[in-house]
């Protein structure tokens, strides 16, 4: 993750929130959305540098989330997008407090239906 320590100041001390905090608030979320199967690191050489499927940039107190999600065949797709984002979203400012400057969704793939025909008896 690219971003540094949240700090928020109050009138009774500082607040500071591990940018591994919303990293993790958004997989648990996204994961939670019916018809996603799992995250994956997006395709290409970061897919061997970086595992997770979440990444999360902070600019301006505004977080900036990428999330590389795989569904279930059968499912409206688009819909699904659109609920992790609102879900993704609503998590980040009840849980955390934070603005949400954008929740981008990559649909990566679709998981494959285990075939008994293929496994031999």
């Amino acid at each position: 993750m690219e971003s540094e320590e949240i700090q928020l100041e109050s009138e009774i001390g500082k607040i500071t929130i591990a940018p591994e905090v919303l990293e993790t608030t958004a997989r648990l979320t996204a994961l939670a959305v019916p018809g996603v199967v799992r995250l994956v690191s997006p395709a290409g050489m970061r897919r061997l540098l970086k595992p997770g499927g979440v990444k999360v940039e902070v600019t301006d107190r505004r977080v900036y989330v990428k999330l590389y999600v795989v569904t279930e065949p059968h499912i409206n797709m688009l819909n699904v997008g659109h609920q992790i984002q609102d879900e993704v979203t609503r998590a980040i400012q009840n849980m955390i407090g934070m603005d949400v400057g954008a929740v981008d969704v990559y649909i990566e793939d679709v998981a494959h239906p285990f075939d008994e025909s293929l496994v031999s008896g």
